[in-house]
């Protein structure tokens, strides 16, 4: 059978056309075929596999899943951990870095080596990480990997290089920083409590050491008992043991005063002078009810304790309020003197860090801000200021502000268009921010030599765009647009249109930019595309609104009271934009409902509305339900600004929308465009059965039989979560299988009445795979990078096929043409290629009044898979552009000296190669091959089968290097480039195993070797496959650590001094050290040397390319860390000289004074 069938795939393969049925389609990559090659290509390809590494260059947006948060108040930067055990390092603007735990353990802790350039992390599997920032991509130096204990807590006294590490046993563990070896000093948690305690304390919630005397360590244990411990002494100076369990501790900077935080909603503070009780317990929020007793309130998670010289001590905390309450939002309470302070939030508390002008323990604190880590969000407190503001973001950590639906990116862009969307979009900024800089200001960053303007474009579930300045690797929002203010807001119980989505229901699924002419489109989930305008004037608009029917079933063709087809379309002409026009339908179709049911999905404003400069709405197209269901999504689109055309085709069909008339040109079935040329012998419809009149849904019969699924359908084509969600989706029936419905031939399943055809919209960041269920040995895996087969045979494939791709151009549409035209050139699920010529009037005014002439030429090519992108080059190899209108102003006053004319673009294959002769290249990708055609003989010259075990779900024409290649993002992971026009593989690198549809809808290439994809719900992640921009990359990133000086303690007064304990006496080394601790056990913990900052090797390409840049970083690292040494040194010197002078100074001063008189 399997054979039979294969030469059924050789018949269909090489009936259409008869120029690419050759033997030699199926060629090996890169390989002309059998058809001549004429002497006009012979195209000097430049680009080879050296101009080619892929890697990470930067990660925007906001940490998913945050668990952590520590500051480096001398450096200031700031650095959260996540639960996938990533850490993000922020600076100044410009300074983001993002470090990844090869373990992918949650971070449970952080802590900086203040001023020393290195950040440890505590991770959930019980391992410490001690990570370099003196380079510009931070790397693990040491990894210790406790066996037997599980780490709680961490604390790291300033200027000391040992760590304290407490465990679920409740035992504290002390880690040489720069050894990264256990000391044998051990607090073993038996030893801290009494003998007579009969409990376990807990595990040790809280460590630090004591303001007054840093041999003293303050021991918190869950269970409410706290110790201090002597560790000269080797003793407990004090236990207090409270009946409320604890959270966290705070000390007075004096030292002789500490807070606890507890699991009931109450602060106590403590006094060392008497342990036995506390010195005052409060209960912020728990107010006392009419019965006497107090409410209960949730744990106060954390508290911070800090002084302050000109006013009253500041108590912040989290948690703490009441359990009553409900639907009270997570809230920061800021306690100053009498005064209390509630600042509510969005999202949960996650952590929270007061920031302070010293880093010294035993000075007054002088706190100044408090950097809040939310679930969802970043936010920095001004506390120098009665009303508390926050202080403006500089990150860009609202990409996530309404789920990501689509992407799209832009490099090499107009450099006008950047000031001008920032200048507009900065009269929507929110305001009453605190004034003073943002205090994350560490790091240094300049601004690169290689830059150039690049624009990143964001669709969400809310149906707002968000256009992001992505130059220099940075990212800044310029301009939002909200696409729902086109529309009536829904009202509950308004018919179909009510019942269509039940939430998001303008949610962004597709946008198509021209930067040069400024017109901007958005394809939206409720089969709805609105066209934008830009003008830098506000104006009173009326939105035209085009309703387009274009819901076609095959089984509509065939109905038992006829016996002749009348296709559901309209016949392509041009057709006036009046409300609710119906197009012809066929009699079979025609219900007593169908004419209720002839709306669109969303309600456009009727009314004039007031437009703000910027983007304006043009027009809106709508498809309409018809006999009772709903329209199917939109799969394709693409618009041309200098035909003044938009195209956009679904699972039904193709239409052809005259934006500059109003009018729709073309609407008919992808099966009506292919004439007498079809390419499939599609199998006769049996007459519909069970026909329900009051619905006009036709219902399948039960039927048991096996699933048949398309052989060559990808998961991109398959249904998520009911509804098509990738460009190339397939007939969208609800999600299920097809089912043989025997002799007759397939039949496909309908939405039943009362279901919608889609639910919530989903967001780009949490779409699930949900495949169908098939009985053939080959999907059994059901994973999403399956094998498939490749068949084509007509035997499975079903009549209906989604338009997948389009591209408007300048070519040939019949071989005959001695000239190009405007084309539409057409891809489909089932890989056919149509080319659709049109007759376009020239002069502006015809261009206004006469219709634009559209009629399928016939032309007809065929690929394996569905086809992706479509691009084109002239005969020398050069990429031609889609001709644009240069943008005009259109509500700009009028110059009646200079009337605005349309100035159009254009890029003509035969203008730019008089010596080459006629003709271009058209380059086609589908999910499985690639092929280069010459126009106008419609020849294939060269074909490269891209994978046979994956499939293809990203392809663009770019250019790299002054040249052009193709660009391929394959399901399984692997990143390619080929040649172009040859198609020789220059990169394939296994870059990213796909685990879900978030990726696979948001990933794209663009220009300069660049491409982007949604790393998590909240992150975007950039990467190049650009062998220049890898080597320029140290340059363009920014520098996470500055040499600073470590601000001087202040002078201690001599009573102070004298009585205050002899806390600068004290010496770890002599305490820790392993002459006078020994060595801790082998079996506690395991030292793992780090990797030293060859940690992006591994995507590095393999051979010799990949030999190559591992020495090339290997020199760049080396020279960095020689660099880092000669600052070192000079630090050093400068210091002793320093400490020199001072102590020449202090010699001089005391040398004559008596003993008493110090």
């Amino acid at each position: 059978m399997k054979k039979f069938r294969k030469v059924l795939d050789g018949l269909t393969t090489s009936s259409p056309g008869g120029t690419i049925g050759s033997p030699s389609c199926g060629s090996a990559a890169g390989t002309p075929t059998a058809a001549p090659t004429p002497k006009e290509i012979d195209v000097q390809e430049t680009l080879v596999s050296e101009n080619f590494q892929l890697c990470k260059t930067v990660r925007h947006g906001f940490a998913y899943q945050p668990t952590a948060l520590a500051f480096d108040p001398v450096q200031k930067i700031l650095a959260i951990g996540s639960r996938s055990g990533g850490v993000r390092i922020l600076g100044r603007p410009g300074v983001d870095c993002y470090c990844q735990h090869e373990s992918g353990a949650a971070v449970l802790q952080l802590q900086f080596l203040i001023n020393e350039g290195a950040l440890v992390t505590a991770c959930a599997d019980d391992t410490l990480h001690l990570w370099n920032l003196r380079q510009r991509r931070p790397a693990v130096l040491h990894s210790l990997k406790f066996n037997r204990e599980r780490i709680t807590f961490c604390h790291l006294p300033f200027q000391s290089k040992w760590l304290y590490v407490g465990t679920e046993r409740g035992n504290t563990h002390i880690v040489n920083i720069e050894s990264f070896i256990l000391s044998g000093y051990v607090i073993m948690w038996n030893k801290a409590i009494e003998l007579s305690t009969k409990t376990h304390p807990g595990p040790v919630v809280h460590l630090s050491d004591s303001p007054k005397d840093e041999g003293k360590l303050l021991i918190g244990f869950e269970s409410g008992t706290i110790v201090q411990w002597d560790l000269r002494a080797k003793k407990a100076d004090f236990r207090i043991y409270y009946d409320e369990a604890i959270h966290s501790v705070s000390w007075h900077h004096e030292g002789k005063q500490f807070m606890c935080s507890h699991s009931d909603g109450s602060l106590t503070l403590w006094n060392l002078r008497n342990t036995t009780k506390p010195f005052q317990v409060t209960f912020p929020h728990g107010k006392i009810q009419k019965d006497g007793r107090k409410e209960s309130c949730k744990p106060i998670l954390k508290v911070e304790y800090k002084t302050s010289r000109s006013s009253e001590p500041f108590v912040i905390f989290s948690g703490g309020l009441s359990y009553d309450k409900a639907g009270r939002r997570p809230a920061l309470t800021i306690m100053h003197g009498k005064a209390i302070t509630v600042l509510e939030m969005d999202y949960p508390i996650v952590e929270f860090m007061v920031l302070c002008e010293t880093p010294y323990i035993n000075e007054v604190q002088e706190p100044y801000a408090v950097v809040v880590l939310l679930e969802k969000d970043l936010i920095v407190v001004d506390l120098t200021q009665s009303n508390f503001p926050v202080f403006e973001n500089p990150y860009p950590m609202d990409v996530h502000e309404s789920p990501v639906t689509c992407t799209a990116y832009f490099a090499d862009c107009p450099p006008d268009i950047i000031p001008i969307l920032y200048s507009i979009g900065a009269k929507h900024k929110k305001t009453g921010y605190s004034q003073k800089e943002w205090p994350v200001s560490g790091g240094t960053w300049t601004l690169g030599s290689h830059t150039y303007p690049e624009i990143i474009i964001t669709g969400h579930a809310d149906g707002s765009v968000k256009f992001w300045d992505a130059s220099a690797i940075t990212l800044q929002m310029l301009y939002k647009l909200k696409t729902s203010k086109v529309f009536e807001k829904p009202k509950p119980g308004e018919g179909r249109a009510a019942e269509l989505v039940e939430e998001d229901p303008f949610a962004v699924q597709m946008v198509s930019w021209c930067p040069q002419s400024r017109i901007f489109c958005v394809v939206g989930i409720s089969a709805h595309i609105i066209l934008y305008r830009f003008s830098k004037y506000d104006a009173n608009t009326q939105i035209v609104a085009l309703e387009v029917r274009l819901q076609c079933e095959s089984e509509d063709v065939i109905t038992p009271s006829e016996n002749e087809n009348n296709p559901c379309f309209s016949e392509p002409g041009s057709h006036s934009p009046q409300p609710h026009h119906q197009y012809p339908v066929s009699p079979g179709s025609r219900t007593p409902e169908s004419g209720k049911d002839s709306i669109p999905c969303l309600k456009v404003k009727e009314r004039v509305v007031r437009v703000p400069p910027g983007y304006q709405s043009d027009l809106v197209i709508q498809l309409l339900w018809v006999d009772g269901e709903p329209p199917q999504q939109i799969t394709s689109l693409d618009i041309n600004s200098a035909y003044g055309l938009l195209a956009f085709g679904n699972c039904n069909g193709l239409a052809v929308v005259d934006y500059l008339q109003k009018t729709v040109l073309l609407c008919m079935s992808t099966l009506d465009l292919y004439g007498a040329t079809d390419p499939y012998q599609r199998l006769t419809r049996s007459p519909r059965r069970n026909r329900q009149s009051t619905s006009g849904l036709t219902e399948l019969t039960d039927n048991q039989q096996s699933v048949d699924m398309e052989r060559s359908k990808s998961p991109t084509s398959d249904h998520v979560n009911g509804h098509c969600t990738s460009p190339t989706s397939q007939p969208c029936s609800a999600g299920k299988p097809r089912i043989p419905m025997g002799p007759e031939g397939p039949r496909l399943t309908r939405r039943g009445p009362g279901r919608p055809p889609f639910r919530k919209a989903q967001s780009a960041a949490c779409m699930e795979i949900s495949l169908p269920v098939s009985h053939t040995e080959e999907s059994r895996e059901n994973s999403f990078s399956r094998s498939r087969s490749s068949s084509v045979s007509s035997i499975d494939r079903d009549t209906k096929e989604a338009v997948t791709t389009l591209q408007f151009g300048e070519s040939y549409g019949r071989k005959s043409d001695a000239f190009p035209t405007p084309c539409l050139w057409v891809g489909t699920s089932l890989g056919v290629v149509l080319l659709i010529p049109m007759s376009i009037p020239n002069d502006q005014e015809e261009r206004m009044e006469e219709p634009v002439t559209i009629g399928p030429s016939g032309a007809v090519q065929m690929l394996k898979g569905s086809v992706l992108r479509f691009g084109f080059l002239d005969c020398m190899g050069a990429l031609i552009q889609s001709p644009y209108e240069v943008w005009r102003d259109t509500n700009a006053p009028e110059d009646p000296d200079r009337p605005r004319k349309r100035k159009l673009v254009h890029f003509s294959p035969s203008s730019s190669q008089e010596a080459c002769g006629e003709g271009h290249l058209a380059v086609v990708c589908s999910e499985r091959q690639a092929k280069v055609f010459l126009m106008p003989s419609q020849s294939c010259l060269f074909v490269h089968n891209i994978t046979e075990s994956s499939f293809v779900l990203r392809a663009d024409v770019v250019s790299v290097c002054n040249s052009v290649c193709l660009a391929c993002f394959c399901a399984n992971g692997h990143v390619m480039t080929l040649s172009l026009p040859s198609l020789r593989p220059l990169m394939d690198v296994n870059y990213l195993p796909l685990t879900d549809m978030r990726i696979a809808r948001t990933f794209c290439f663009t220009n300069g070797g660049q491409a982007l994809y949604l790393s998590s719900p909240t992150e975007i992640q950039r990467i190049t496959y650009s062998q220049e921009m890898c080597d320029n990359l140290q340059e363009m990133l920014g520098e996470l650590f500055t040499p600073i000086e470590t601000p001087e303690a202040q002078n201690r007064g001599f009573l102070k001094g004298f009585f205050g304990g002899n806390a600068h006496t004290f010496d770890r080394e002599e305490l820790f050290g392993e002459a006078a601790a020994g060595k801790a056990s082998r079996s506690l913990a395991q030292h793992i040397p780090g990797q030293g900052g060859v940690e992006g090797m591994k995507v590095a390409a393999s051979g010799a390319v990949g030999e190559l840049a591992r020495a090339r970083i290997a020199l760049d690292e080396r020279g960095q860390r020689l660099g880092e040494l000669e600052e070192r040194t000079a630090l050093m010197m400068t210091s002793a000289e320093t400490f020199s002078k001072h102590a020449h100074e202090l010699m001089l001063k005391c040398k004559d004074k008596k003993w008493y008189q110090f």
